[in-house]
């Protein structure tokens, strides 16, 4: 029996938008597939279309830690009243 209550409209929880999230659409890019595909030019013998799939992957790495850097310190919803904590449940049931 837990009382309802509403959120107030301006409180956000899930998901918090930052321009820094941008960066992660970066990686993305790897994925047209048309702008990559060709052989030349070749690297060590290895088509184009192949080695820079490769690049790729420092760069996506290097995308998601700049946004992990820059928006880990950001404030997240604190739990209201009549919004339980992620431990509630797993403290009544040990209790």
């Amino acid at each position: 029996m837990s009382p309802t209550t509403s959120r107030p409209p301006h409180e956000r929880s899930g998901l918090q938008w930052s321009w820094w999230n941008l960066l992660l659409l970066v990686p993305f890019l790897m994925l047209v597939t048309p702008w990559f595909n060709s052989i030349e030019p070749q690297l060590f013998g290895m088509p184009f279309f192949y080695w820079s799939q490769f690049a790729w992957v420092p760069v996506g790495v290097i995308c998601v830690a700049i946004v992990h850097l820059k928006t880990r310190d950001e404030a997240t919803t604190p739990a209201g009243p009549g919004r339980p904590d992620v431990d509630d449940p797993a403290e009544r049931t040990a209790r």
